[in-house]
């Protein structure tokens, strides 16, 4: 839109110079102190009337008459001199503004906005109320290609508009207690970012599961069911947050997977002879953090190999417990977008592809949704996005341009360092740097912005602030404002919903404005927010659904590589699933349900020893037995041992009256927690 959209309200404030009511109307009092950025007026209210003080309110813009410009204020801040109000007499009040510019007249001879003030007002300089083409010239950016998106609060006429490419550039933020319209605000917003540049691409990490009712055709919703991405997307410490479940990982179990991880990733790419991944020399550098495929089942042989060894007995504890925690994690249902079949296989340009929209196919938008995602991965989640994003905006040479939207930003970026995930923090906080030289940009939306990371709000030139209840967010939105105009945000805690005082980049001077609606099918909104009229009965809820949810019942994914295994071996694929108390209708249901699940995918390639280094010692057992044992140690169950032609022959049994040696079983904690407390008392 250009700045022409603005000639029919100028027009019309031009014909506002008097007014046909009372001059006092017009006059509203006089200047009787003045400072470098503030002025004082005091005005008078004849016979007690309250015709002249309906005129002013907190928040409003006046004009101060100094020659041929008028210098525009900001109220602040109103008292009476005598500290009461009388009836039938005159009442003196005192009216405490903040200057904000002047507008003069050019060289061209039109008149202009100026943020600064040439000539200050003098004592007894006439108030009076600001003209409506004023109102126009101060909030006109002067640019072209803004967007409409409300109107102002002191005059509806007027439209709020604010400079897209400014506002995307050096990113931007919208904070706000909640219910005060913040996800709406942001649809909208949004909405306008897609009309002023159709190139762009915009991701929302989306805590809630609310926007995807927001875009409807123009996005692409990705929540737990349809995702698949990749484990070997993930750096150490990203991997290390999912293995580990959000505790602070073992320095002894992080070494072994940095050591083991580039074993596994050259024994893949070994195995692959075409396509991104093609063999190159061994000086090429492969680390943990490389995104390169490799397989879960490459990984466990190594540590299986590296347990089988002679030395090193101080590691096979750590080696032993990381191998539980990664068995753990790939039989986790929750994390089956991880450890899937899909994800074994060389996807990175179909993932990278389908989560930024290149190309976009129509849909712009990706809405990812993170409430299904365990909350101990979910910063790893967003590391990856956010990471990937800025690495694609890099690596393009600015050819990609992409909005990264931050919903609950206080989550992944808090205050206080010792809170949250590193890699998250690092990811947005680049992002925020040095997006900008590389067509990256960043949408914070945050409703406790005193939690935020100060170093990532300063970096957004343009902020919403919407009403705060809570004084140290107030404080912190005051000290991001420029100090000409710090008095903007003295009464951010009662203004209204949808309504937003904005500043930065992307407006001229900061303005109190009202967002305009949005569309009753564009509104976001959570599942389960609203009550339908045809779902008011107990019987209409699905409980064994629901339970079925909670438990993230489903086959376990580790049946995948299982079978791929004894397939290459000519094995039988039938693996014990573990979960036979499913709630499905029967039990061919479910096995028929499992057996579709676990079969291989024709696209995976089977699972060979021979892609392993020094495979031998490993591997000499028979399926059967490495499928048992695993079995075994997933369940707990003590395993047997493996017949041994050297072992020594069994002692025979003792005879009738001899004392036998008593047996031992387990470990010696378990004897201990077996005896009673009685017996381990010297009496």
């Amino acid at each position: 839109m250009l700045n022409s959209d603005f000639q029919s309200s100028i027009v019309a404030g031009e014909q506002e110079r008097r007014d046909d009511i009372a001059a006092g109307n017009r006059l509203l009092g006089r200047v009787v102190a003045c400072s470098g950025s503030r002025a004082t007026i005091s005005a008078l209210a004849e016979g007690g009337q309250t015709a002249l003080t309906e005129l002013w309110a907190v928040g409003r813009l006046i004009s101060i008459s100094v020659g041929r410009n008028r210098v525009v204020a900001l109220v602040y801040s109103m008292s009476t001199d005598q500290q009461n109000w009388l009836e039938d007499q005159d009442t003196v009040f005192r009216i405490d503004v903040e200057l904000l510019g002047e507008v003069h007249v050019s060289a061209d001879g039109r008149e202009e906005f100026s943020a600064g003030i040439t000539d200050y007002p003098h004592l007894g300089a006439i108030a009076h109320r600001i003209r409506t083409s004023d109102l126009a010239k101060i909030y006109d950016t002067g640019k072209n290609n803004v967007c409409i998106i409300g109107k102002l609060t002191q005059d509806e006429s007027i439209d709020a508009t604010i400079h897209v490419p400014s506002m995307l550039e050096k990113h931007f933020a919208i904070v706000g207690t909640t219910g005060v319209g913040k996800s709406t605000s942001v649809t909208l917003l949004l909405h306008k970012a897609i009309q002023s540049d159709p190139k762009l691409r915009v991701l929302i990490l989306d805590p809630h599961n609310e926007f995807a009712a927001a875009f409807g055709d123009l996005a692409l919703v990705i929540d737990t069911d349809t995702l698949d991405l990749p484990f070997w997307l993930f750096k150490l410490e990203e991997f290390a947050e999912v293995i580990f479940r959000g505790r602070p990982p073992l320095v002894e179990e992080m070494d072994i997977l940095r050591d083991l991880i580039p074993e596994a990733k050259r024994a893949f790419r070994g195995s692959v002879e075409n396509g991104l991944m093609r063999r190159t020399s061994e000086k090429s550098s492969v680390t943990a953090d490389t995104p390169v495929p490799f397989r879960m089942a490459d990984l466990l042989a190594l540590i299986d190999e590296r347990i089988g060894r002679l030395e090193g007995r101080a590691e096979k504890p750590h080696l032993r417990s990381l191998k539980v925690k990664i068995m753990s994690a790939i039989n986790d249902p929750r994390y089956h977008f991880m450890f899937s079949s899909n994800t074994i296989t060389d996807t990175i340009l179909d993932t990278i592809a389908r989560i930024f929209r290149i190309p976009g196919d129509g849909k712009p938008v990706t809405t990812f949704q993170l409430a299904g995602i365990p909350s101990e991965v979910v910063n790893s989640v967003a590391s990856v996005l956010c990471r990937m994003a800025f690495e694609i905006g890099l690596w393009s040479n600015g050819g990609v341009h992409m909005l990264v939207v931050c919903e609950e930003a206080h989550r992944y970026v808090p205050a206080d360092p010792k809170l949250g995930f590193a890699p998250t923090r690092q990811a947005i906080a680049r992002i925020a740097k040095e997006g900008r030289k590389y067509g990256v940009s960043l949408g914070i939306i945050t409703q406790r912005p005193g939690e935020l990371d100060p170093t990532i709000l300063s970096q957004c030139s343009t902020v919403f602030a919407m009403r705060l209840a809570n004084d140290h967010d107030q404080e912190i939105i005051r000290s991001a404002i420029p100090n000409s105009s710090s008095s903007t945000t003295s009464f951010i805690s009662s203004i209204g919903n949808g309504e937003a005082i904005a500043f930065g980049e992307a407006v001229a001077v900061p303005m109190r404005m009202r967002f305009s609606r949005v569309e009753t099918g564009r509104l976001p909104k959570a599942n389960g927010t609203t009550i339908k009229a045809s779902d008011d009965t107990p019987q209409s809820v699905d409980l064994r659904s629901i339970v079925s949810r909670m438990r993230a019942v489903s086959g376990p994914d580790i049946s995948n590589f299982q079978n791929s295994y004894l397939t290459s071996q000519g094995q039988s694929a039938t693996v014990t699933t573990g979960y036979e108390d499913a709630p499905y209708e029967d039990e061919e249901d479910y096995l028929d349900t499992f057996q579709a699940e676990a079969a291989p995918s024709p696209a995976q390639e089977r699972y060979r020893p021979d892609m392993l280094p020094g495979a031998g010692g490993a591997y000499e057992a028979s399926p059967q037995e490495r499928l048992e044992t695993l079995r075994r140690e997933l369940s707990g169950e003590t395993p047997r041992p493996a017949a041994d032609p050297y072992r020594q022959p069994a002692r025979p049994a003792p005879a009738f009256g001899e004392q036998q040696e008593p047996r031992r079983e387990g470990s010696i904690r378990e004897q201990l927690l077996k005896k009673p407390l009685s017996s381990l008392i010297r009496r």
